[in-house]
Order: C-alpha cells, then structure tokens, then sequence
C-alpha cells in the first residue's frame, strides 16, 4: 500500500487532536520552545501536552531536544512540509 505525502498527512490530520493544531501553530510562529512556553503560547495545559508533543514527535513533525533542564520543542523539515501542504490544500 503506498500513499502520498498528502494522502498520508490528511490521515494524521484526522487522528491528532485539537490541541496538535495549536501547538504546531505556536511552534510555526516562535520555534524553539520550551514546553513551559509552548503550554502558554499554544494555550494547552501541560499535562496534555506532553501527550500531544509525544504524538507529533512520533509522527516524525516535531523534536524535542533536551537543553540543562528544559526540554526544547521545535518543528522538523516534516512537520514544516505537513503544516506548508495543510496551507494549501
């Protein structure tokens, strides 16, 4: 079974849950973040969060690099590529 990359990102547009969309945005607009910043920005509560960046992160659209304490979360070339074909479709 092969899909396209569009094909392929419409279905994880479906699975992710509300919240994927605000935290992409806020990482679309001021990325990198530390997930203390990305919880206010996004308007996410933390605890939920951290599921929705575990999800992004295993869908390959975010990472999250540890920096001392913070864990810093910004957007990959694929999640760059998902959010550019969500603008045009």
């Amino acid at each position: 079974m092969t899909s396209t990359l569009a094909e392929y990102f419409a279905g994880v547009q479906h699975r992710l849950p509300g919240e994927a969309d605000r935290v992409l945005k806020a990482l679309e607009d001021d990325s990198p973040m530390n997930k203390e910043e990305l919880s206010l920005t996004s308007k996410v509560k933390r605890a939920v969060l951290d599921h929705v960046i575990m999800q992004l992160y295993a869908l390959g659209l975010v990472e999250v690099v540890t920096e001392g304490k913070s864990k810093m979360c910004s957007l990959t070339s694929l999640g760059w590529d998902y959010l550019n074909l969500r603008k045009a479709g």
